[in-house]
């Protein structure tokens, strides 16, 4: 298995001011030249046989940011998150077209999807750890799969770094051994969000990752978010607006203009502008809680 990426030359583009756009819903700001956004999508797709779930999304994911995606149950937010993982790869029915790139460099076809996750991890919306593995080797699951035999003293470093990011560590550096299932909700949580961060990924996925939480516990995902940003860009999706607001440095209003309709993106720029000046009026209307 090789991590490598493909080497076809990195499509580039000219750079504009942070929220410039054409003005046509689905139009995604120009933030940065493509190959030095840790991600970014073109024209990005999705269908399962003749259902279009999501089309031609275009959205740029900053480097040291928080970008949220928001809109309606069923327009696709959740389907456009996990082509970026490469997680439709093994769903017969699926199509994804357009164009995802990692530092300039297209993901979506031409490279392993187990490289793909290396540098894209991804958080579900329920906590997924492995409930009867321990808290260490849950940790250490994706080095291990990902680099083989590790020595004694690196899977140590690896394992405090991991649960000190995620907040984690002091809470469980007495029980590393104890079964990962043993812990709470919000830690379990936690200790999933070590366990991707533990390959040390360039963007990270997180899929409601607070809506199965108490409020205290989704307030210390929150605070991971916002902590997190300087190592690790993230994407998130969430239907709390607050949420967006509070965590998101950028935010993506997506929706479905009309039943049967796709997905579609309707704007994307600083979070202040969307919640507070929104070019679109679906945008103004949805956040202003008038629909969804």
């Amino acid at each position: 298995m090789s991590d490598a990426a493909p080497t076809q030359e990195p499509a580039t583009e000219k750079a504009a001011p942070p929220g410039a756009g054409d003005g046509r819903p689905g139009a995604a700001p120009t933030i940065a030249p493509l190959e030095s956004l840790p991600l970014a999508t073109r024209d990005l797709s999705v269908a399962f046989g003749s259902h279009r779930v999501i089309e031609d999304v275009s959205i740029d994911f900053p480097e040291k940011t928080v970008t949220a995606i928001i809109g309606p149950s069923g327009c696709g937010k959740s389907t456009y998150l996990r082509a970026l993982n490469r997680m439709h790869d093994n769903v017969r029915s699926a199509k994804v077209s357009g164009h995802a790139y990692l530092l300039g460099r297209e993901i979506l076809r031409g490279i392993d999807p187990v490289a793909v996750r290396r540098q894209v991890g991804m958080v579900f919306q329920r906590p997924n750890p492995f409930p009867t593995r321990s808290i260490r080797d849950n940790v250490l699951a994706g080095p291990k799969f990902v680099r083989g035999r590790i020595k004694r003293s690196e899977r140590n470093e690896i394992v405090e770094d991991s649960l000190r990011a995620a907040g984690l560590w002091n809470e469980v550096k007495n029980r590393l051994r104890a079964p990962a299932g043993r812990l709470s909700g919000g830690q379990q949580q936690r200790l999933c969000i070590a366990r991707a961060l533990a390959v040390a990924p360039r963007v990270l996925l997180m899929d409601e990752p607070a809506s199965a939480l108490d409020p205290q516990s989704t307030a210390r995902i929150e605070e991971l978010m916002v902590e997190l940003k300087d190592v690790v860009s993230i994407v998130v999706v969430t239907h709390n607006m607050q949420q967006a607001r509070r965590v998101a440095d950028f935010t993506a209003f997506i929706t479905i203009e009309d039943e049967g309709e796709p997905g579609r993106l309707i704007e994307h720029g600083p979070t202040e502008t969307i919640f507070d000046r929104p070019s679109h009026e679906r945008t103004a209307a949805y956040v202003g809680g008038h629909f969804g």
